[in-house]
């Protein structure tokens, strides 16, 4: 707008001895129209645009040496800025029909050519700069959605850990309550010992709810680390659920020591979670995990004894989560000799391919 301003006042200025009232009427239309035009960016732009360049053509005065003329080339530029390319175009397209008229029509006077060219290079300039700017809205959309996806993959990821943590521990800590319940009359140190397995499960629960919960601390911010239980830690597993008094059998078929560390957390949070619906839901029945480690891939398998019922809680979405994570898949339903998780895991993840 200010740069408009300017060159309708020098060339309100440079010929206002010609016509004074027809010059000053000119200049005001064209700063009048020039107001809502650039400054408000009011609907239709082209209709400002065309009054403004009325303006422009009474101070012009067919006289292709005026300065005046630039206010053509800031209201072409501005159509495209700000109204879009074909607002643009269309009144690049009127400028030349202007300035093309004068020249072959009203006055032979090649000075018109360089105003044509400079109009046009000034819309060709400001349709790349449009374009860029498109580029960078889209860029910043596109990073907006992926701040936001990665937010929503980070709360799952969190839910699915604390989900694990807390089932597994209050699953096992309720079975040992349960045995020292059963014998705090007639086996009172059995009694004392399911209570203090109880009670070291829940400080471990505790520990492991406040590492997981600072991964939602800000980088610096004194949180500590999360546990990442692995394949080794299977035995440690299925030794606190035979501690409370489960029946589980662990049988592992090849050698899962090369495993990467993702596959084997997957499969130690995937059997933990089986075990615990099995302890919930098929108490006393026994349970068998099987592992087979395979040249492409791991095949997970627990087998509960307890009769088939009809499972699409948050543990088995989550079972599913982890395993498609990895390229893998994991369904739970009626089989074996009751209820059968199974697991299929790529041995190796895209990371440890690319190593």
């Amino acid at each position: 707008m200010a740069a408009f301003t300017v060159l309708v006042a020098v060339g309100l200025l440079t010929r206002l001895g010609e016509n004074p009232a027809r010059l000053v009427l000119g200049a005001v239309v064209a700063v009048a129209a020039g107001v809502p035009l650039f400054l408000f960016r009011l609907r239709p732009g082209l209709a400002y645009a065309a009054v403004a360049t009325a303006g422009v053509v009474v101070l012009g005065n067919a006289d292709s040496r005026s300065i005046v003329w630039f206010g053509l080339v800031v209201l072409a530029a501005w159509c495209v800025l700000a109204y879009g390319a074909w607002a643009g175009c269309i009144y690049w397209a009127g400028t030349a029909l202007l300035f093309g008229g004068e020249w072959l029509w009203a006055i032979h006077d090649p000075g018109w050519g360089p105003w044509v060219a400079g109009v046009s290079v000034s819309v060709l300039a400001t349709l790349l700069i449009r374009h860029e700017f498109v580029l960078v809205e889209r860029l910043r959309a596109a990073q907006a959605d992926l701040a936001e996806r990665s937010r929503t993959e980070e709360r799952s990821r969190i839910a699915r850990e604390l989900h694990d943590v807390i089932a597994h521990s209050l699953t096992v800590s309720l079975l040992h309550v349960t045995s020292a319940r059963l014998a705090v009359d007639h086996e009172p140190a059995d009694a004392s010992r399911a209570l203090a397995e109880a009670e070291r499960l829940g400080r471990q629960a505790l520990t492991e709810v406040r590492a997981t919960m600072g991964l939602l601390r800000e980088d610096g911010a004194g949180g500590v680390a999360p546990p990442v239980p692995g394949f080794g830690q299977l035995p440690e597993l299925v030794g606190d659920y035979r501690g409370a008094g489960a029946q589980v059998r662990l049988a592992v078929d090849g050698d899962p020591s090369a495993l990467p560390e993702t596959v084997g957390s997957t499969v130690y949070r995937i059997v933990q979670e089986a075990l615990a619906n099995a302890a919930k839901h098929a108490t006393g029945t026994p349970v068998t995990v099987a592992v087979t480690v395979a040249d492409e891939d791991v095949t997970v398998l627990v087998d509960s004894a307890g009769p088939p019922g009809h499972g699409s809680g948050m543990g088995l979405i989550s079972m599913a989560e982890r395993a498609g994570a990895l390229g893998g898949s994991c369904t739970a339903g009626p089989g074996g000799h009751g209820w059968l998780v199974t697991a299929t895991l790529p041995r190796r993840t895209d990371e440890g391919r690319a190593r």
